[in-house]
């Protein structure tokens, strides 16, 4: 008898699991104590038979989660875990950087944190990002299109099991690459497709250093690096004048062009493209060109085997070549701190905190979904459906939708030079000419107001994902939009 109550008890947990599909979490290893805000993770299934099962964190408005918007945040990559956003740029908690002692790395308050005024939802897209997973095997399919057909499906869901938030102002929100398919996601979907769910101030999004259109975007890179003193006068002249201000598509016959980059290259190869002032970061891993890319799977299981025991007990032998290698790669990174990589630590130690088992039993993510939690996944394949997003701008621009676009001003990647050049493209007239915006006093950066309610700002000091290196100015600014002052 008990044997034939076996399958069934394995069914009826399999079942619990996935009806569990949200949980309240009130501790978090690495945080001391309770945690002073509502956090909530868990699964949304989406498509026709749920084989995606999207991952999200979602926190409360510290405020007044009744009467507060709520905010679906998407990180860019496409592949970065939304757990960036809301660990690095505007979550409530952040990681207590200092030298790596392999220990579980420590949270920390953000007192900056954009939960002080609204409630977000991070959310892992595409499918096989951070705890995101697939089912089947066809299932793990990654395209522009899929992921606005994804984020659609899972609002919809994630607001009929939270039917508090219906009457909510939404905002949709994030940052770098993530721009196209929050335009997407805006464009194709109809107003009136969500009157049963009274979305009334649904009209609205932000977008941070967001890749919009490669035209501008990456062609602005050479005039911002001639700006900010990184490539001499002569060699901008003879730049422009050899490509005429094209750069990404250069022809094989422009030879003088093909040498021109070539230089503006070497200018450029030991400058940190995310933040021109950071230290470049140059990870013995993945910059060492001898090392295949199996070594550094092995590597890296080397070094996962080690923080896991705490120890520096290594699975071979001390005589083993790879894993002295992987015992010294693991020191480095262990004292990037000391050497001045802030933001590359982090990195580091986000990665350890969300492989620990504790953690992921805190966070409830299913067993066995995923192996390794990665920071940004962006092996799997992608189809890139659309080249350029300005379209969608202008198309909700006449739909009346409200805009608030910044650019951290130190930012290589995605140079403000190229999102200003794309905002003028669209031909708004200008309402508030380019002034100053402050904090505490100080200058934070620069903005200006277009008709057709969009906002642009610069934030003065920051980099590719702007709260990052600036949070007090950038919850400032976000504070202020919300509740449309100006900047």
């Amino acid at each position: 008898m008990a044997k034939q109550c076996l399958p069934f008890l394995l069914l009826l947990q399999v079942w619990l699991q996935l009806a569990a599909a949200h949980t309240i979490v009130k501790f978090l290893p690495g945080f001391k104590g309770p945690l002073p805000f509502h956090l909530e993770t868990g699964y949304v299934g989406v498509d026709e038979a749920e084989d995606v099962q999207l991952f999200f964190y979602f926190i409360k408005s510290q405020r007044n989660s009744k009467d507060d918007l709520l905010l679906l945040w998407l990180t860019g990559g496409p592949g970065c875990s939304a757990f960036c956003g809301l660990v690095f740029e505007i979550g409530p908690i952040s990681f207590e950087v200092k030298e790596y002692n392999g220990s579980l790395p420590t949270l920390v308050l953000n007192p900056y944190s954009w939960t002080q005024v609204s409630s977000i939802i991070f959310l892992d897209l595409p499918v096989r990002t951070g705890f995101s997973y697939a089912r089947t095997p066809l299932a793990l399919q990654r395209s522009d299109f899929k992921q606005v057909s994804h984020a659609e499906q899972f609002l919809r869901k994630w607001l009929m099991d939270h039917q508090e938030f219906l009457a909510s102002p939404i905002y949709i929100a994030g940052d770098r690459t993530c721009c196209h398919f929050i335009f997407l996601y805006q464009h194709e979907t109809p107003r009136n497709s969500y009157e049963a769910f009274n979305l009334y101030c649904r009209d609205t999004y932000i977008l941070g250093n967001p890749i919009t259109d490669p035209t501008f975007d990456f062609n602005s890179r050479i005039p911002f690096a001639h700006g900010m003193g990184l490539i001499s006068d002569e060699l901008h002249e003879s730049l422009k004048k050899s490509c005429a201000g094209e750069y990404q598509t250069i022809k094989p016959s422009n030879a003088e062009c093909l040498k021109n980059v070539g230089a503006f290259d070497k200018c450029i190869s030991d400058i940190e493209d995310s933040h021109i002032l950071e230290r470049k970061y140059n990870d013995p891993l993945s910059f060492n060109k001898a090392i295949t890319e199996e070594k550094i799977e092995a590597m890296n299981e080397e070094i996962h085997a080690i923080e896991k025991n705490d120890t520096w007990k290594l699975t071979h032998p001390p005589e083993n070549k790879k894993a002295i290698g992987v015992k010294r790669v693991y020191k480095t990174k262990a004292k990037l701190v000391d050497k001045g990589y802030k933001q590359r630590e982090g990195h580091v130690l986000v990665t350890y905190w969300a492989n620990d088992d504790n953690v992921r039993k805190a966070l409830h993510v299913r067993e066995g979904s995923i192996e390794e939690w990665k920071r940004c996944n962006y092996k799997l394949p992608y189809t890139y459906e659309i080249k350029s997003s300005i379209k969608y701008h202008i198309d909700l621009g006449i739909k009346g939708y409200r805009r608030l676009i910044y650019s951290g001003d130190h930012d290589m990647e995605a140079p403000f030079l190229g999102t200003q050049a794309w905002i003028r493209s669209l031909n708004y007239s200008i309402v508030d000419d380019w002034q100053p915006w402050h904090y505490q006093g100080q200058v934070a950066g620069y903005t200006r107001t277009y008709s057709s309610q969009l906002t642009f700002a610069t934030v003065k000091g920051g980099g590719h994902t702007a709260p990052a290196y600036r949070p007090a100015e950038c919850f400032a600014m976000f504070r202020r939009w919300i509740i449309q002052e100006h900047l």
